[in-house]
């Protein structure tokens, strides 16, 4: 009674095409084809990494993830977000590139933004792009601003080389 229109048919399947279907019915594996792949959702970020307040650790710390430190750590530590809670305890150097800080850390830091709440404790150097420091926040040593504060071998400020076609010969 009702026929479907030829119009809108997708094209003939070229002879590639009807050769991996006859392999994939005879039962070998066949490769897939290159449109079954579809671009996948972005991978949600997983959670942050808790350290509780009864943890004491001993030795370096690196991820590309988020930690939240609660207990004690005597170590570097490395990541992208790190969250020292208010009964934490750091003795090592602290590089990520959001800091906040609202327990005790002895040693140096470094972070694109670096936050020290009301609740922090910090002797050390503080190396950063941006930083907050609230009211009540105990901070011993120096603050110096960098461009790229995770690469320890940045400079504070470009330091300008002289030209060589300009400099006159000897």
């Amino acid at each position: 009674m009702f026929s479907k229109s030829k119009i809108n048919d997708p094209a003939p399947k070229s002879d590639a095409d009807t050769s991996g279907t006859a392999a994939s019915s005879s039962g070998a594996p066949s490769a897939p084809k290159s449109n079954e792949f579809k671009a996948s959702a972005p991978k949600a970020k997983p959670p942050a990494s808790i350290l509780s307040s009864d943890l004491h650790v001993t030795g370096n710390m690196k991820t590309t993830g988020d930690i939240q430190v609660e207990g004690t750590v005597e170590g570097d530590i490395r990541a992208h977000l790190l969250t020292i809670g208010e009964t934490a305890t750091i003795k090592g150097e602290v590089v990520a590139d959001d800091v906040v800080v609202n327990g005790r850390i002895v040693g140096r830091v470094r972070g694109l933004k670096v936050r020290l709440t009301s609740t922090a404790r910090v002797e050390g150097d503080i190396i950063h792009k941006t930083i907050a420091i609230e009211s009540g926040a105990h901070f011993e040593g120096s603050v110096q601003r960098q461009d790229d504060p995770l690469n320890p071998g940045a400079k504070s400020a470009p330091v300008a080389k002289s030209n060589p076609a300009t400099k006159p010969m000897e």
